[in-house]
């Protein structure tokens, strides 16, 4: 028997696909969510603000197994990303902070890989949205905190001012 119970997951979407999958998915009544940041590009002659989806090629559904089949029908959906070969299950406190953190005003986050990062500093932060959330310093800078969203395999890199950061 298939569970009804809903759950965060992520789907693998083709490259740039991120919007357009998220659009689709919506118009099917089912719960999406791209997270959009607002990033300003340069070009030669302008300066532009562009939204641009935070993790790139990611789009997370709130969905149960009996809709799974319909999601992975969806144009431009690759696959469910999968953690120990099933699909990856999102924590709600994890999509909150995302979600919190983006509403901020000067919000800035940066996806990175994990591989090849040794661990670094740590320390605590203080103030803002991610208080009292423990990461590693980015060598070379005292700005930058990672904060691992596990089920994702993936680090965020936040920026914060310096006064936000107690070391443990």
């Amino acid at each position: 028997m298939l569970s009804k119970e809903k759950k965060w997951y992520v789907i693998y979407t083709k490259p740039r696909w991120e919007k357009k999958v998220d659009t689709q998915l919506t118009r099917k009544n089912i719960v999406s969510w791209c997270p959009i940041q607002k990033i300003e590009r340069q070009w030669t002659d302008r300066k532009k603000v562009i939204e641009d989806p935070l993790f790139k090629s990611y789009v997370f559904v709130y969905t149960n197994e009996e809709e799974r089949v319909e999601i992975l029908r969806t144009e431009g959906v690759l696959n469910f990303v999968k953690y120990l070969k099933e699909p990856a299950v999102i924590k709600d406190e994890e999509i909150n902070l995302i979600k919190r953190f983006l509403a901020e005003t000067d919000a800035k986050i940066s996806i990175i890989s994990d591989e090849g990062f040794k661990p670094d500093t740590l320390v605590k932060v203080s103030f803002g949205v991610f208080m009292n959330n423990v990461g590693k310093v980015v060598r070379g800078s005292k700005k930058k905190v990672y904060v691992q969203l596990q089920s994702l395999g993936q680090l965020m890199v936040v920026e914060f001012p310096s006064g936000y950061l107690t070391p443990l």
